[in-house]
């Protein structure tokens, strides 16, 4: 059933032909392809990168900590794009165009011989192991920047861009909304689960040329299924990007930077707020009040007959000012991630090592080393019902809040289960070394050095915990930070998940290159991660991770008890949810 609305805009009204559920089709099932097109060529590139690539395992969890962290910064830029140029669906046509090729030329990286180095054979041969050409370097590298342009279109605008195509405004329209965002869910856990088994197990034991031909079949059926519905989108228009507020505050404030603080700020202080603002009022608040200068009106201020101010880079409301505000104290609380998702980053690479280098043998079967992070997905994915269920019901008779626990504290909670997570890896890589060292193994990993007679199940419990940290953490961050934002700058704050993202995987990659480089040389000890994890302190790697945990963990808890909450909490998310929004549309 199609639904109409009329809306405002500053020029005439216009009509917006909501096509709702008959255009969840093509865009339910372009995410299902382009997830497991992404996911399946993105899972299990770090046996990819040493085994077929010859690189050194180093080497590899550095390119993949660089590669993941400016895919995940992209989105960024992407969202600023979209809100300012393109509208959702240019960038989203453009970016799956981009993750299409990207994924070609990774699978021509396997398929053409020419395009990666010689295999290097038995143990015998490993030491005549080449490493990567100039030019095969540089043809991987090409297909890497077209994925991290298709992550930066699509991971910004793929939910906002399903969710315009409902009312707003109507009950059906919001269950719709509501019903998208458990199926967007739904896809990711799905394409995960896919990729992780299915698609690394071809990649691992049948072709590396099959399995990474795959993700490009099934990404171009993800965009001829986004084009095939083109008729029937709601496409809005771009309305400018909400950071360009940000910054003339910020330069508005710089200019005024010798002005005296006024007495009274809430009632000298320029307050106009368009009739048509989105955005819920703000109380005035003292942190950075530095920023409140920006809305003092001087001599040279001139004022617009709506109200306006004639020059926005001179001259702000404070409405304006604390929405930065809102801004700078998210800021501290996001730094805390990026320590936290360290630990979840070492799952995807050095776990991955970690399993190589153990038993993976179920009966005849020898389960892929990637395809063991889907314990952590189906712990995530096991734990969210159950948190919504039992434990929040729980928490809520114990403190009588709505939601059992605040955003903050289920944050916190989080970081000390990522802590726990380290623990937990370093105890079972101090064992399986042991094991290896001291009994009989049972063969010779890919890039060398001898197979731990041990298990790789006994790396399910440390999956499993970095399961249930994310679920604490990383969907409390999302939460807190759609909720903690100003309402215009909500793909924003998706993309300030991704850049905590961003931010983990670089540091995750300085911390490998800068221990591997200090205890290289070292008499004592030795190198901690040398290429046989037999021979390193991988285990010491994961304890200094968990130290900086704890020293993060710390820093949190200052910065959950100066955090002040937007607004006046439940009540302005209640009014903002009232507003609805206004869309303007091509």
């Amino acid at each position: 059933m199609e639904e109409e609305k009329a809306i405002s805009s500053d020029e005439s009204p216009e009509v917006i032909n909501y096509r709702g559920v008959k255009a969840m089709p093509f865009i339910i099932g372009n995410e299902i392809f382009e997830k497991l097109g992404t996911i399946g060529t993105s899972s299990n590139l770090m046996v990819y990168l040493t085994s077929v690539f010859n690189m050194k395992s180093v080497t590899a969890a550095t390119l993949i900590n660089i590669f993941s962290g400016t895919t995940n910064i992209a989105p960024l830029v992407g969202a600023f794009f979209s809100d300012s140029y393109f509208g959702r669906f240019k960038t989203l046509a453009f970016a799956s165009i981009c993750s299409l090729l990207g994924m070609t030329v990774m699978m021509l990286t396997a398929a053409i011989s020419k395009l990666h180095p010689p295999h290097c054979g038995t143990k015998e041969t490993h030491e005549l192991c080449k490493g990567p050409t100039t030019s095969q370097l540089a043809f991987l590298l090409t297909g890497f920047g077209l994925l991290i342009i298709g992550a930066g279109g699509i991971r910004p605008c793929n939910l906002a861009f399903g969710a315009d195509q409902f009312n707003p405004a109507t009950e059906s329209g919001k269950r719709g909304i509501h019903s998208f965002f458990n199926w967007y869910y739904f896809t990711f856990t799905f394409a995960v689960m896919m990729s992780v088994t299915i698609i690394v197990y071809l990649q691992s034991n049948v072709s590396w040329a099959l399995g990474l031909g795959i993700p490009p079949c099934l990404m171009f059926i993800s965009c001829v299924l986004f084009f095939a519905g083109s008729r029937i989108y709601v496409k809005v228009k771009p309305q400018g990007s909400p950071l360009t507020g940000v910054v003339q505050v910020l330069v508005a404030a710089s200019k005024k930077r010798y002005l005296k603080q006024p007495d009274h700020p809430e009632l000298s202080l320029f307050s106009h707020i368009p009739t048509n603002y989105i955005n819920s009022k703000l109380p005035h608040t003292d942190q950075f009040r530095f920023l409140d200068k920006s809305a003092i009106i001087t001599m040279e201020d001139q004022i617009k007959a709506d109200g306006s101010a004639s020059n926005p880079w001179r001259l702000c409301s404070i409405q304006q000012v604390e929405e930065v505000k809102c801004i700078m104290r998210v800021i501290p609380i996001w730094a805390s991630s990026i320590i936290f998702h360290v630990a979840i980053v070492q799952q995807h690479t050095y776990a991955v090592l970690q399993a190589l280098q153990s038993d993976r043998h179920l009966g005849s079967f020898e389960v892929p080393a990637a395809s063991y992070s889907i314990f952590s997905m189906l712990s995530l994915t096991i734990w969210i019902p159950v948190y919504d269920r039992i434990v929040i019901p729980f928490f809520r008779k114990l403190t009588g809040k709505a939601d059992g626990i605040t955003l903050l504290q289920r944050m916190g909670t989080g970081i000390v289960l990522s802590v726990i997570t380290m623990l937990v890896s370093a105890v079972f890589e101090e064992q399986r070394r042991t094991v290896a060292l001291t009994r009989p193994t049972i063969g010779t990993a890919p890039k060398g050095g001898a197979i731990s007679s041990m298990s790789t199940s006994w790396l399910i419990p440390q999956l499993v915990l970095a399961g249930l940290s994310e679920g604490f953490n990383s969907i409390g961050q999302i939460e807190f930070y759609y909720k903690q934002f100003p309402e215009n700058m909500r793909s924003i704050a998706g993309s300030f998940f991704f850049c905590g993202l961003a931010g983990s995987n670089y540091l995750s990659g300085l911390l490998v290159s800068v221990v591997h480089k200090i205890t290289e040389n070292q008499a004592r000890g030795g190198d901690w991660l040398p290429e046989d994890l037999n021979n390193g302190k991988l285990d010491w790697f994961y304890y200094m991770i968990a130290a900086l945990g704890v020293v993060n963990f710390v820093y949190f808890l200052m910065c959950a008890k100066w955090y002040r909450y937007k607004g006046a909490g439940d009540r302005v998310e209640v009014a903002m949810e009232a507003k609805g929004s206004s869309k303007h549309v091509v």
